[in-house]
């Protein structure tokens, strides 16, 4: 990026810039691109020239997006310049937010030390940097001023006292009244009578902003009206009163409040308040605009010991492995049996519920899980006619990466998803409960407060944790007006996302013990790949398990996938933790022979990954359940079932259980029934038995499901806060398309149009001849242009060579050679040297 200066306009004031416009023209490229790229809603569209950006710069809209992104320090001194009149000096700044070193401040404000005046002193020039940088306020110090959009929405009012709780200045709270009643007004305060309402209103203001006549003043008022005064000098600025137009005067006054408005002290704002005037409110608080100043931002100060930072890691590295295997079972689990989708998009509450028993997890932390693995891509609705929830193909590509990659893929969703997790089952806005994956999750403000508390985390020292309530003060102070809406419990949005934001960290592993482990923060600031400094934390994975004679294997650690996966198949698990306990059982093993293992199979495959023998238990139990499992089989009738075991099947017809089944003998080694095979099945192995499914060549099938999967999905977009920010090619190139069309648009020329802005129209061999002389002398012309959309522009080129019916020259505005038709060529004017 250049740091070339822009070109000065002439007749330029010497006491400074006239115009924000004029102001812009000065600034180098560098200072424009840190403007556009802190205010990118500014490129959109890139504005034409530095007048068109000024005016976009003053629009409502922007100028409270900026707003948003101050300290709160540097949105003080805002709402101080907006209490003053423009024009005005940095000093008097500093003692509206200071008071005057003499004066006695008031009782209710926070006292200032001389070290507190200093701080003020130091942090000002940078607050008013940060305000001249995003174009907020122009001037020099000596006249600084506010964009007029920033103004109108910090200045106080009676509806609107803002922050500050001031009220409108005397000559606004005076608009409207009659010059008959302002006389009334400066007769009863003592002073002379004026020859009109603005002298009448000058010669007011004089004397509330005078310290010693308005103290004078106020020493002759009645103790109750002083009192009245003090409820209202920190705001709001406003009372009820009635009847407050009622002119009353000094000798008519009875009451304190009639008292007060007899000398213009309080001023009818409507029919029924009165409103205290802004220079009495700031002699009335010995002349601060704020109860109480922040110059420095308040560092969070944990009341907890440090910790032993390899403990913390340790810690943080455990619960990542963790949070990786219980996605990685939630996704296994739901692959086998998707949920349906709602109607209105999210899971339901029976679904949620049997998935929280499933993890042994609670409700609100299963939603976590979900709306991380959706957040990640790695689950989506399969979007059938009934939708459910299913692993997309990514999950496939996720678990053949090693646990910390995929801990890496999950973290990097989590810190910049949109979707607030504890949100699922709290109420709408019409008090019904919001669904886990629902539609209604995204909150815009969740990824900037999740960085900004993590970044605190990280300036405090190693292994240092910290509590919501430690870290907010800062967060409140770094963005006062980011707060986000307030809940029931009169909470802002941000406090709650502060606290979620620490749950889920640690849930996630980003955390250890309340403070940022060491993977989480390289996560934070890519300074190093997260996934490299998780690796050596976690567990080595295990190839092998060890078989107990009570038909359980423990698994003293991390198995590699697919030994827990083939695992899982032949046994359920029992206990999770350090060593997870998996328990073989008549349905465990049946589950595997049903998915095509044999028998031989399951001893060879154990025996394999043992660290002992196989325990004479568990092998008869592979042999007792794979000796019975088949003999008998079940088809399609509606079913049948057979056995080449007569006595076997006449149990079965015998069994009161097999009434609902309809069974009938059709021969010694067959059984009909009119229910469905799947349906005869299940019934079958609710009895005790061992059927397997068979084709219709009579071969035993595989009826283990396969695992669902939605069609190729995209991990959800965050919602955008705004306008994304600029890279440095767009930055370049909108600088300097708007610096070409500035100089287009203020260039002199020498027969200049009524109007700058009009094309230039000359006829066509007067446009010939005029480009012809230019590129023999090699003069600057000026020229209006058509494109073949119809789009009008005005050019400054260099002529170079006209030649059949084509001018070839140097484009100021896109900087760089360019050929324009004749026929499009509106006019052609010469420019000043």
């Amino acid at each position: 990026m250049t740091t070339q200066q822009g070109p000065q306009r002439r007749g330029r004031s010497a006491t400074g810039p006239r115009t924000l416009a004029e102001e812009l023209r000065a600034r180098p490229d560098d200072a424009l691109a840190a403007l556009l790229r802190s205010r990118p809603d500014l490129l959109n569209p890139v504005p034409g020239d530095l007048t068109q950006l000024s005016a976009r710069l003053s629009s409502r809209a922007s100028a409270l997006r900026a707003l948003e992104r101050l300290d709160r320090f540097t949105l003080q001194v805002a709402e101080a310049l907006a209490t003053a009149p423009d024009g005005t000096s940095l000093s008097t700044v500093r003692t509206l937010l200071t008071g005057p070193a003499k004066v006695k401040p008031h009782p209710d404000a926070t006292p200032l030390t001389p070290a507190d005046r200093s701080a003020v002193a130091t942090a000002l020039p940078r607050a008013i940097a940060t305000l001249r940088d995003r174009a907020l306020l122009w001037g020099p110090d000596n006249g600084l001023r506010l964009v007029l959009a920033i103004r109108e929405a910090l200045a106080p009012t009676a509806t609107n006292p803002g922050r500050t709780g001031l009220g409108p200045t005397l000559a606004d709270a005076t608009v409207g009244m009659s010059p008959a009643r302002l006389q009334q007004l400066l007769a009863s305060a003592g002073q002379p009578g004026t020859p009109d309402p603005v002298s009448a209103v000058a010669a007011l203001t004089a004397l509330l902003t005078d310290r010693a006549r308005c103290a004078a003043l106020l020493d002759t008022a009645p103790e109750a009206a002083l009192r009245l005064l003090e409820r209202l000098v920190w705001g709001p600025p406003t009372g009820t009163v009635p009847d407050a137009t009622r002119p009353v005067t000094a000798e008519d006054a009875q009451s304190p409040v009639e008292w007060l408005l007899a000398r213009g002290l309080l001023l009818p704002s409507s029919p029924g308040s009165v409103v205290l005037p802004r220079e009495l409110a700031l002699h009335l608080r010995g002349g601060r605009t704020h109860r109480t100043v922040e110059p420095v931002q308040p560092e969070p100060a944990p009341a907890a010991a440090p910790r032993d930072p390899r403990a913390v890691d340790g810690a943080a590295a455990a619960q990542a492995h963790t949070a990786v295997k219980t996605v990685e079972e939630l996704l296994d689990g739901w692959g086998l049996t998707p949920p349906l989708t709602l109607r209105a998009g999210g899971l339901g509450v029976r679904d949620l519920k049997r998935t929280a028993q499933a993890l042994e997890n609670t409700e609100q932390q299963t939603a976590f899980w979900l709306e991380l693995a959706y957040t990640a891509g790695l689950l989506a609705p399969d979007g059938e006619v009934d939708e459910r929830w299913a692993p997309t193909p990514g999950y496939d590509t996720w678990l053949h990466l090693d646990t910390a990659e995929r801990w890496s893929v999950l973290a990097g969703a989590w810190l910049a998803a949109t979707r607030v997790p504890a949100l699922a089952g709290t109420p709408d806005g019409r008090g019904k409960p919001r669904a886990a994956l629902g539609p209604e999750l995204d909150r815009t403000l969740a990824p900037s407060v999740r960085r900004a508390a993590l970044a605190l985390l990280a300036e405090l020292p190693p292994g240092t944790p910290a509590t919501a309530g430690e870290l907010l003060p800062t967060l409140r102070w770094q963005r006062p007006l980011r707060g986000g809406p307030t809940g029931p419990d009169g909470r802002e949005l941000r406090d709650e996302l502060t606290a979620w934001t620490l749950d889920e960290a640690e849930l996630l592993g980003i955390t250890g013990r309340g403070a940022l482990a060491a993977p989480g923060r390289a996560l934070l600031t890519a300074e190093a790949d997260p996934a490299e400094v998780l690796a050596p934390l976690l567990p080595q994975p295990l190839d092998h398990v060890i078989l107990q004679p009570d038909l359980t294997a423990i698994a003293p650690g991390p198995l590699l996938t697919p030994l827990a996966q083939a695992l899982a198949l032949c046994a359920d698990i029992e206990s999770k933790g350090g060593a997870t306990v998996y328990r073989f059982t008549p349905a465990s093993v049946r589950r595997a022979l049903d998915a095509g293992r044999t028998a031989a199979d399951l001893r060879a495959f154990l025996e394999q990954h043992s660290r002992t023998p196989v325990p004479q238990p568990l092998a008869y139990l592979i042999d007792d359940v794979a000796r019975r499992h088949g003999i008998l089989r079940v088809g399609g009738a509606s079913s049948y079932l057979r056995c080449d075991d007569p006595s076997l099947l006449g149990e079965v017809l015998a069994d009161r259980r097999s009434a609902d089944l309809r069974l009938r003998l059709l021969a010694p080694t067959v059984l009909a029934s009119q229910a469905a095979p799947d349906v005869l099945l299940a019934a079958l192995r609710t009895m005790g038995y061992a059927p397997a499914a068979e084709s219709a060549d009579g071969d035993v099938l595989i009826t283990r499901p396969d695992s669902h999967r939605t069609p190729p999905r995209t991990a959800p977009v965050p919602v955008p806060d705004g306008p994304p920010t600029p890279d440095d090619v767009l930055l370049a190139a909108a600088i300097k398309a708007i610096r070409a069309g500035d100089r287009a648009a203020t260039a002199t020329r020498r027969e200049p149009t009524a109007d700058p802005r009009q094309l230039p129209r000359t006829a066509a061999a007067e446009t010939l001849a005029a480009l012809q002389t230019a590129v023999l002398l090699g003069e600057r012309m000026w020229i209006g242009y058509l494109n073949a959309e119809g789009i009008a522009s005005q050019r400054i080129i260099d002529p170079v060579k006209v030649e059949g019916g084509f001018v070839t020259a140097f484009d100021h505005h896109a900087d760089e050679l360019r050929t324009f038709a004749l026929h499009r060529i509106t006019g052609v004017a010469e420019l000043d040297e």
